[in-house]
């Protein structure tokens, strides 16, 4: 279903693959390729894999570019090797064979996946618990504010962990490659009920699910809708009443029925970016609840736009269109919950959103490609609230100051830069920690992406490298707090094995930075999300 069936493209010379392997690797660029470079390969975070590239010169000339330039043979080093740019390796999750057809299949014109309408996503709805079945207290006697839902991305599961007794309680069956998962939360308006009881998942293949904490393990999947072939986020309302997920492909967003699951609207996200060009595939990257307003920011990637969308009439659907850089990937907010936070990466700038006055607050230069992932805000003694970002194209941590109000002459200013030993994905902290971590996942050396970094609050500087795992094809991602902060989880994800359960949870002291315990029989851990810290805002 991810992508449909695409007739090969027709070609009269150059590159050509049997129609099994293009299939082949159609799927596969779907899975690990599309996400940075497009589905009709144009770019974003990642550079355009078009075959050819037609670029016009101040001087009036052209410059032509693209992979059927670079040619098989240098493709395939690219792809097998990564780049210190911020591409990571594929030769220890792809063969051989996979790599030399990918190089092959990405000289080719890209196929166009086909639309998803309304109607097409309410027949993929299913209900595995009817509502009237709902328990009104939890089944199972534990400590779920402090459990930890873990996605276990090549098997299309999340796991459940009991965050007191390190037990993993469930594999709960998904979808392919979870991407994200969102609670609802506590909000200034209108809290929903019980926020952090329910949790949305969004995954590549554009399915969503829902999963209730209060359910005994086995039940703990209640329903489910696919709204698109290729998708990123989701994100409760502030009421708990609805959700909203955003896709890659097609480029829209979906509002849902929150208790339901029933699809209630649609929204194409295609239009003109902050350049003034057309553009067909601007995919929605990150959506996010704004703690203190009636609406949702979602982030029109090739756009270069921040949307802020009011849930409080669906029939009336107010939009916000606020211009800022391109290309949107993902953000959060200020401890305030007034200003949002998020990466342009391909401009190497932070934007900064007021979504009380929904426009453009300031934008921060950065090193290349920021990354900031789930965030972190803390207190520095020089410039006061910071947050911080890791990025994708060099070992660069930013912090800029992030309090407007009590510190003018310091926000949305960089406060200072922490060199790392490579490019990460993640940064998170915690308001009981005296540290912040950083991973360096994107590096493309084996030591380097297995080890990660912790960097004082008070002194702004690394403090200690931690070295995760040495196993080959295992590298180091994500970290969460637990409930009280007194723990941090960090992943060993095990790449090269995604799909037997040797991947861990390895936790450490968040005081002492000793190493405490490992939760083991993890299936390619990647992100993980405490209850109450997400529900409660927590960064």
């Amino acid at each position: 279903m991810m992508l449909g069936s695409v007739a090969l493209p027709a070609m009269a010379e150059g590159p050509t693959l049997s129609e099994e392997a293009f299939e082949a690797s159609k799927q596969l660029y779907f899975e690990r390729c599309a996400g940075c470079h497009g589905v009709l390969r144009k770019g974003a975070t990642g550079k355009s894999l078009e075959p050819v590239v037609k670029t016009k010169n101040t001087d009036g000339t052209e410059t032509i570019s693209g992979t059927l330039k670079l040619g098989q043979e240098r493709l395939e080093k690219i792809i097998s090797w990564g780049t210190e740019g911020g591409m990571n390796n594929f030769s220890d999750i792809m063969t051989e064979q996979e790599i030399k057809d990918m190089a092959t299949y990405i000289q080719m014109d890209p196929p166009k996946p086909p639309e998803m309408s309304l109607a097409m996503m309410r027949e993929t709805r299913k209900v595995y618990v009817e509502e009237a079945d709902y328990p009104t207290e939890p089944l199972h006697g534990r400590n779920w504010e402090n459990f930890f839902v873990v996605i276990e991305r090549d098997v299309g599961k999340v796991a459940v962990i009991d965050g007191d007794t390190k037990e993993v309680l469930a594999h709960i069956p998904t979808g392919y490659a979870v991407h994200v998962l969102k609670a609802s939360e506590h909000h200034k308006l209108e809290e929903p009920e019980n926020p952090g009881r329910f949790w949305y998942t969004m995954g590549r293949d554009g399915k969503m699910t829902k999963i209730d904490l209060w359910q005994t393990p086995d039940k703990m999947l209640v329903s489910e809708v696919t709204i698109g072939y290729d998708a990123r986020d989701v994100a409760v309302s502030g009421d708990g009443k609805y959700v909203i997920g955003g896709a890659y492909w097609p480029p829209h967003f979906a509002i849902v029925d929150a208790q339901t699951m029933e699809p209630l609207k649609v929204v194409s996200t295609r239009g003109t970016n902050v350049d003034g060009d057309y553009v067909e595939e601007s995919r929605v990257a990150a959506i996010y609840t704004t703690p203190n307003e009636p609406t949702w920011i979602v982030a029109v990637k090739e756009l270069g736009q921040l949307w802020q969308v009011d849930y409080s009439d669906l029939d009336n659907l107010r939009i916000d269109k606020i211009n800022s850089a391109k290309f949107l990937h993902d953000g959060f907010f200020d401890p305030t919950g007034r200003y949002f936070q998020i990466a342009a990466n391909a401009s190497n700038k932070m934007v900064v959103v007021d979504t009380k006055e929904r426009k453009l607050e300031a934008m921060i230069d950065t090193a290349p490609l920021p990354h900031p992932g789930p965030g972190a805000n803390w207190n520095d003694p020089n410039c006061g609230p910071v947050a911080g970002a890791t990025h994708l194209g060099e070992g660069t941590v930013t912090v800029w100051g992030n309090d407007p109000e009590g510190r003018p002459d310091d926000a949305w200013k960089t406060c200072y830069e922490v060199e790392t030993d490579g490019a990460g994905l993640f940064i998170r902290t915690h308001p009981n920690s005296d540290y912040v971590w950083v991973d360096q996942t994107r590096h493309p050396e084996l030591e380097v992406q297995q080890s990660v970094q912790v960097i004082s609050k008070e002194t702004g500087e690394i403090v200690k490298t931690i070295q995760i795992t040495e196993e080959e094809g295992n590298v180091a991602v994500h970290f969460e707090f637990n409930k009280d902060g007194t723990e941090v989880w960090v992943s060993k994800w095990n790449r090269a094995s995604s799909k037997e359960p040797n991947g861990e949870m390895v936790i450490y002291d968040a005081q002492t930075l000793e190493e405490k315990t490992r939760v083991k029989g993890l299936y390619a851990p990647t992100g993980k999300f405490n209850v109450y810290n997400r529900s409660n805002h927590v960064t």
